[in-house]
C-alpha cells in the first residue's frame, strides 16, 4: 500500500491518516508507491477514455469521483511544436488530473471537511470534484484571484475564502485551517497524490505518439505540479523500458516572478532564505515567489537535461492573441509555453495549453 514519506528526513505515515505535512520538517510529502505492473500500447485498446485507463501507474483505482477527466487532444501548431488541448477538461484546467485524486482519496476517508488553497483553477477542479463525492469543501484565494474562477468555486458549492494579500498569505490560512482536526488539506503542493495525477498527462502523450515522447515537454511553473508530475512520468516510462530516453523539461516562468529560473541560473539547489516581494504578472497561476517543493522541481529539470525560461508580459499578451488568431482561446498563464517556445524548429516539443481563456478573459 503506499505510504507517505518525507524527501527531506525520511519520516513516514500511513495514507490514511488526514497528515497533511511531515510532522518534523512540515515539508511537502512524496509517495512511496511503484507502478503495479509495465503498460503496453496493446493494453490500452478499449480501456475507459480518462486518465483512469492507466490505472497499473496510479496510486488508487476504481474511482467514483470521476468526472471523465484526461485524454485531451494533442494537437501541432507548427512542424516542431505541438499543444496538448488540457483547457477541454471539465472545469477547463488540466488541474482536473490532481484534484480527482485528491477527492477520491478523501471520499474513501471521509474526513470532516476538506480545505484547499488555490490561485484559482486549482480551487476550481477542487470544488467541482467535492461536490461530485458530496465532500464539504471550503477554498482560500487570494484577493484579485479572477471573478470567473471565484464564480466557478461558489458554483460548485464550495464554500469560498478570499485572503488579503497574496498567494503566500492565502496558503498560510489555508494550512492553519488544515490543522484542524478532521480536516482533508486537498492541497496541490503539498499531497503527492496530486503529482500521481498530473503525471497522467505524460502517460497521454506517450500513447498519442505511439509509444514515444517528443524531445522536449515544456510546462509552465509556479508550484511545478504539472512538471513534478512529468518527471515522475518519464522516470516511470524509462523504467518500465517504454521509451529509452527521458525528454529534456523546460520550465516556464514569467520574468516578473520567476524565483526557481533565477535560483538555476545561479546553480543552486534550492531558493535563497530572503524571500522576494509580491510581484504582479498577468501569469497569475504561476506567481509564486517561494514554491515548497522548489528544491525537487530544481533537481527535476537539472536531471532531465532541460533548463529555465521566462516570458515578459508583452510576451504573454502577443501569445495570448497569436493562440486565439489560430482558434485556441487560452487563459494568460496558459499561454506562457508557447510564448517561450513556440518558435522553436531544431527539436519536438509538446506545450500544455492548461486553463480556458473564459477563466480570465484577454489580457489588458
Amino acid at each position: 500500500m503506499p505510504a507517505y514519506i518525507c524527501p527531506q528526513d525520511g519520516t513516514r505515515a500511513d495514507t490514511t491518516a488526514l497528515t497533511w505535512c511531515c510532522p518534523v520538517c512540515r515539508g511537502p510529502w512524496d509517495l512511496a508507491f511503484e507502478v503495479a505492473g509495465p503498460l503496453s500500447l496493446n493494453s490500452l485498446a478499449g480501456r475507459v477514455n480518462s486518465l483512469w485507463r492507466y490505472e497499473e501507474a496510479l496510486p488508487l483505482s476504481a474511482p467514483t469521483t470521476t468526472l471523465g477527466e484526461g485524454r485531451t487532444p494533442l494537437v501541432p501548431l507548427t512542424g516542431t511544436v505541438s499543444a496538448k488541448l488540457d483547457f477541454l477538461m471539465p472545469t477547463l484546467s488540466f488541474k482536473d488530473r490532481g484534484a480527482v485524486m485528491l477527492a477520491e482519496l478523501a471520499r474513501r476517508l471521509s474526513p470532516e471537511r476538506v480545505v484547499a488553497d488555490s490561485s484559482g483553477n486549482a480551487g476550481t477542479a477542487v470544488a467541482a470534484y467535492c461536490a461530485r463525492a458530496s465532500l464539504p469543501c471550503t477554498v482560500y484565494v487570494p484577493e484579485g484571484t479572477s471573478p470567473k474562477k471565484t464564480e466557478q468555486i461558489r458554483a460548485h458549492g464550495a464554500r469560498l475564502e478570499i485572503v488579503p494579500g497574496d498567494r503566500e498569505a492565502t496558503a498560510a490560512a489555508a494550512r492553519t485551517a488544515a490543522d484542524v482536526p478532521g480536516t482533508f488539506y486537498a492541497s496541490h503542493v503539498f499531497n503527492p497524490y496530486f503529482l500521481h495525477g498530473t503525471k497522467t498527462y505524460v502517460y497521454e502523450l506517450w500513447e498519442d505518439l505511439g509509444g514515444r515522447l517528443p524531445d522536449a515537454i515544456a510546462v509552465p511553473v509556479g508550484n511545478g505540479t504539472l512538471l513534478l508530475g512529468a518527471a515522475l512520468a518519464t522516470a516511470e516510462l524509462h523504467a518500465q523500458g517504454l521509451i529509452d530516453r527521458r525528454p529534456a523539461l523546460i520550465a516556464v516562468q514569467a520574468e516578473a516572478v520567476s524565483p526557481l529560473a533565477a535560483a538555476f541560473r545561479a546553480g543552486a539547489d534550492d531558493l535563497p532564505d530572503a524571500a522576494a516581494g509580491p510581484a504582479a504578472t498577468l501569469a497569475e497561476g504561476i506567481a509564486i515567489p517561494r514554491p515548497p517543493r522548489a528544491r525537487a522541481i530544481l533537481a527535476a529539470v537539472r536531471e532531465s537535461g532541460g533548463t529555465f525560461l521566462t516570458v515578459t508580459e508583452d510576451q504573454i499578451r502577443a501569445a495570448q492573441l497569436d493562440l486565439a488568431a489560430r482558434g485556441f482561446y487560452v487563459e494568460t498563464t496558459g499561454v506562457a509555453c508557447w510564448a517561450a517556445v513556440g518558435g522553436w524548429t531544431d527539436r519536438s516539443v509538446v506545450v500544455p495549453l492548461c486553463g480556458a481563456g473564459l477563466k480570465t478573459g484577454l489580457a489588458p
